[in-house]
């Protein structure tokens, strides 16, 4: 296990914000039974914000053909949709919603070439509402796999998160399960792939990056 390398500065901010609480709460409030468990709590937030942040190892498994989950979540989304920016023709969504306990960051989800990047600013309405696939901050990832086959993924920020961190850029070749960026706190990945692919999950399920195959080309 690693933290990500765009996410260290953060977390060294709230350890050190962390630390000065703890002083000032053991130093300056007389009452251990109110000091010791306010010190602990902020011990936890700073241990949480760790496993927040860390980037865990993972085994890559599937096919040349498959599609793995770019995110660690729970599936919101599987329907057929138009999508119109790079696809421009009716394929399947699949969303996964990352809460704040989940690992946010990302991972390729299949071998192959980038081909499309876009960065989209926009608004921060919940992570799991419909319109926030085209009116909340975004970033679109568009592939071309080994087979020939397009899709495109889309790193969306919710209500709290404020920044979409993401390594691609037209032209780059990519393999399945190496991280491919982060996005702070709760937000959501929308997937779309081919009509005819075979797919592997259904809305409910909990999907792992990497390890979680979600269609078959």
């Amino acid at each position: 296990m690693r933290i990500d390398r765009d996410s260290r500065g953060s977390l060294a901010l709230v350890y050190i914000i962390g630390a000065a609480l703890i002083a000032v709460f053991l130093c300056f409030i007389r009452q251990p039974w109110l000091s010791w468990p306010m010190s602990a709590l902020v011990l936890w937030f700073c241990i949480w914000q760790t496993a927040f942040f860390r980037v865990p190892d993972r085994k890559r498994t599937g096919t040349p053909r498959s599609v793995t989950s770019v995110a660690d979540g729970k599936v919101v989304i599987v329907e057929k949709t138009f999508e119109p920016e790079y696809l421009k023709t009716d394929c399947i969504q699949i969303s996964v919603y990352m809460n704040f306990f989940d690992v946010h960051a990302n991972f390729w989800p299949a071998d192959g070439e980038v081909t499309y990047y876009h960065y989209y600013p926009g608004k921060h309405f919940l992570a799991f509402a419909p319109k926030a696939s085209e009116e909340n901050e975004h970033s679109c990832v568009g592939m071309q796999m080994p087979c020939g086959k397009r899709i495109l993924f889309k790193q969306l920020a919710g209500v709290f998160a404020r920044r979409i961190v993401c390594y691609a850029h037209d032209g780059v070749s990519v393999s399945r399960g190496a991280q491919c960026g982060i996005i702070k706190f709760g937000s959501r990945i929308d997937l779309y792939v081919p009509l005819d692919a075979e797919i592997k999950v259904k809305v409910g399920d909990t999907v792992r990056a990497c390890e979680t195959v979600i269609a078959e080309l």
